[in-house]
């Protein structure tokens, strides 16, 4: 590097001219050259596009809106020992996006070896660190589901062997207890297979009109045996004046079916109560939404794990859960724009209200509703 400053100057330039200008412009990555003083003397379309017009400026200004240069800054280590640096870097659009960069710096030598500027490759790398985190919940779900499958399989087997003994000795009482471990296993393996496909696949909601006392009514149906086992008492109580609601059926049976299998597993898991109660409530919460209920007394939770009841594949159960069944319920209510609240409290039970828009007309507001 000379003691020149408009030497320096004029080296750079001479680059920025270069007649490889239509080539940089095409990377996909951003590109820029600065000066020793970290004033950004070239860019490239794709830099341009999301960082705006740069020559001139100060890189650490464009990048972070900062009057000093960044603390981890790999130019100002290539400008030091001529070698090429790297770091990740958070960096602002234009637009105000933030956005994760991996950042390369490498020297521009003039004809005496000297460092006159520093070429900065860069690419965001929020996409990559994405696909890594995805990859990293996919390989523990599969851990976990593989889990789960393998008890359910060690279920089917000993109802299995149970039933074969039984059936040597002519026991229909030991029939009967094995029949019985048969039978669970095949809901779980059902219930699981079942939920792992509704999570699998993005879909649209095929939207109907569905009245909701007979669905709430069918999901008591299903866990009657289940609660009675239990000494655990079902109810559903319906809003009369309530019209029919515009939801997907499928949807709305498995988001019920999962919300009642996950009370059920929460009053089993209390020693305190002898005999607990799950209530379904369904009601106007607005004039533009309603309101479907879970209530149980089971064990309840803390607000740590409330915070965390829907992250993907958190169980308050351990290594015995899978959390598929909130996650799905969770996914349902969110393609159908509404939302699910949580109350709770250890010992007290829970209380999960969604909430879901009316997107059918009703003559009790006056008018169609929000959402038509």
């Amino acid at each position: 590097m000379t003691n020149d400053p408009a030497r320096d100057s004029k080296e750079v330039q001479w680059f920025a001219d270069l007649g490889y200008r239509a080539i940089i412009d095409l990377l996909p990555c951003y590109l820029s050259i600065q000066d020793r003083s970290f004033t950004i003397v070239l860019t490239n379309q794709t830099f341009r596009n999301d960082f705006g017009q740069a020559r001139g400026r100060k890189c650490h200004e464009v990048y972070k809106k900062s009057p000093v240069r960044c603390p981890s800054c790999p130019l100002w280590e290539t400008f030091q020992d001529k070698k090429i640096h790297t770091s990740e870097e958070t960096v602002q659009l234009a637009d105000g996006k933030i956005v994760q960069m991996i950042v390369y710096a490498a020297p521009v030598l003039d004809a005496m070896g000297n460092v006159v500027a520093a070429m900065e490759l860069s690419a965001d790398v929020g996409k990559v660190k994405q696909i890594q985190e995805e990859l990293t919940i996919l390989g523990q779900s599969v851990a976990v589901l593989s889990h789960d499958i393998k008890n359910i399989l060690e279920g089917l087997h000993g109802g299995a062997y149970v039933v074969d003994e039984a059936l040597k000795d002519n026991d229909q009482a030991l029939l009967q207890k094995g029949w019985t471990v048969v039978k669970k296993n095949i809901h779980e393996i059902t219930w699981l297979v079942h939920n792992i496909l509704y999570f699998s696949k993005k879909r649209k909601p095929s939207y109907e009109a569905v009245a909701l006392e007979p669905v709430l009514m069918e999901t008591i149906g299903v866990f009657y045996e289940k609660a009675q086992s239990i000494d655990c008492r079902l109810r559903a109580q319906v809003n009369p004046r309530l019209p029919l609601a515009y939801l997907d059926p499928g949807a709305l049976r498995r988001m019920l079916v999962n919300m009642v299998s996950n009370a059920i597993e929460a009053c089993s898991r209390d020693r305190i109560k002898s005999v607990h109660s799950i209530s379904m409530r369904a009601d106007f919460l607005d004039p533009g939404h309603f309101m479907i209920e879970i209530e149980d007394d089971g064990v309840g939770m803390d607000d740590a794990t409330c915070e965390r009841i829907f992250s993907r594949f958190f169980s308050t159960k351990g290594v015995n859960g899978t959390g598929l069944g909130l996650m799905v319920v969770h996914e349902i209510v969110e393609e159908h724009e509404g939302k699910v609240e949580v109350l709770s409290a250890p010992g007290k039970g829970s209380t999960f209200r969604i909430i879901l828009p009316l997107k059918q007309p009703h003559p009790l507001f006056g008018g169609p509703l929000p959402g038509n």
